[in-house]
């Protein structure tokens, strides 16, 4: 049995300015989760719960999950599922996908997670609009940055300039890509928040990326997870929290699981939303 190390979870709460919020929209709370690689290892059935019965005494206006179910198997869906259909929201559940969420070697996973999801309330946006709260603000959800599918601009063309726009995006090397486009907040996963964090410095691949670029490649190739986490995302220093990238703001979750050896200073994360007006 693989050993993993986790922390305990941690509630971050940020307030999110939006330009030309309406005012029926200022205080609306979302609750964002991400990277549950929920499999019987990664995430533990305690954690899981402790994050549904915490999100539910916030009683969110709306909650996020920003991809990463499953590992690679997605047979554990069916009983992520039944323990996510706890989670309670006053306007709706919404999920995009993450690269684990369409493993190759399992060619129905995207559907058979996109049916367990959609069973339980949790509407799966993958290129896809929706509107929670009316025409005021617009909920987007992107395919994964890694599919073939990752087509923004075919999304983004649907929505009229001046409506502010929430955009779940698994992978938040996509926010480079989003820069042209109005994205008042996009909410994003996938890096676990580099799982090892070095205390006054940030995330260890941050430090692994730089040796990696002053190392010639004949070396670096021989030095453990230099490969790894450069495949994970090429912009660490968006690994967690908050970052301005161009006009519009990203919001990157330490996500729910882990991978072997687990998180150093890194604990897992849910995360607490509330919107403001910004004029």
């Amino acid at each position: 049995m693989t050993l993993i190390i986790n922390e305990p979870l941690k509630i971050e709460r940020i307030a999110i300015a939006i330009a030309n919020l309406p005012q029926s929209l200022q205080g609306k709370k979302i609750v964002q989760f991400s990277d549950l690689h929920y499999d019987g290892i990664r995430l533990s059935e305690h954690l899981l719960a402790e994050a549904i019965d915490l999100s539910n005494q916030e009683n969110p206006d709306l909650v996020v999950l920003t991809g990463d179910f499953v590992t690679d198997d997605p047979s554990p869906i069916e009983n992520l599922a039944l323990r996510l259909k706890r989670l309670t929201a006053k306007t709706g559940l919404y999920a995009c996908l993450g690269n684990h969420d369409y493993c190759r070697r399992y060619p129905n996973s995207q559907q058979q997670i996109t049916d367990a999801l959609t069973a339980v309330e949790i509407q799966v946006l993958w290129n896809e609009i929706a509107y929670p709260w009316g025409q005021d603000l617009a909920l987007v959800g992107l395919a994964d940055f890694w599919s073939r599918e990752f087509q923004p601009e075919l999304v983004f063309n649907q929505i009229a300039p001046e409506i502010p726009r929430i955009v779940l995006s698994h992978n938040p090397d996509s926010a480079e890509i989003l820069k042209p486009w109005r994205v008042d907040l996009q909410l994003s996963g996938h890096t676990h928040g580099g799982q090892f964090v070095i205390p006054g410095y940030g995330a260890a691949p941050i430090l692994l990326q730089q040796i990696r670029k002053a190392t010639p490649k004949s070396i670096s190739k021989h030095i453990p997870f230099l490969r790894e986490c450069y495949r994970v995302v090429k912009y660490w220093q968006w690994s967690e929290g908050w970052h301005q990238v161009g006009n519009n703001q990203l919001y990157v979750n330490r996500g729910l699981g882990t991978y072997a050896p687990g998180r150093l200073f890194c604990p897992p994360e849910m995360t607490v939303i509330t919107l403001e007006s910004r004029e």
